[in-house]
């Protein structure tokens, strides 16, 4: 199987050439990524645990879905994609912010999204350990008793959206 390539991007988040996966991230290039909160009518939030073979962060809890964007592909497109393969969902996405590349999010540019469905996920078992809904106020309870169990990236989304969204 061949390796994924991403599009590597500059500062302004232009693309400026491709590079596989595994040295985009060891020489720690800056690219693209998008995750989605998926929330109930009744206002709670999937989280997932992460693989434990994940090669970043894993065993720690993240947004709903997420992943990198392909060579190629485009924040909304692969939001999409995202969802359907780690959890099965789909559904009208709205777009919230998209935040720079830093550490805490592995150099990626990171595109968030929002999706509101009843319908019941089904989680990719190679990504995905687990997940659950949880309130906002339980997840800010959680992230303040254990941070240490939540994604960098999800943090600072998370942080993000407590502060602008709600």
């Amino acid at each position: 199987m061949t390796e994924e390539l991403f599009d590597l991007v500059d500062e302004q988040d232009q693309v400026i050439g491709q590079m596989p996966r595994s040295q985009v991230h060891a020489e720690q290039r800056l690219h693209r990524a998008v995750h989605v909160f998926v929330f109930k009518t009744t206002g709670e939030m999937l989280i997932h645990l992460r693989a434990p073979d994940k090669d970043e962060q894993p065993n720690r809890w993240t947004s709903s879905a997420s992943g990198h964007l392909s060579a190629g592909e485009d924040y909304t497109e692969t939001a999409h994609r995202e969802l359907q393969e780690e959890i099965g969902l789909s559904g009208e996405l709205e777009f919230l912010h998209k935040f720079a590349a830093c550490p805490e999010t592995s150099f990626e540019f990171t595109g968030l999204y929002r999706l509101v469905t009843d319908d019941e996920p089904t989680f990719d078992p190679v990504e995905i350990m687990r997940g659950e809904y949880v309130t906002l106020d339980e997840l800010q309870h959680r992230i303040e008793t254990d941070r240490e169990s939540f994604s960098t990236a999800f943090l600072v989304l998370f942080e993000w959206y407590c502060r602008e969204s709600l």
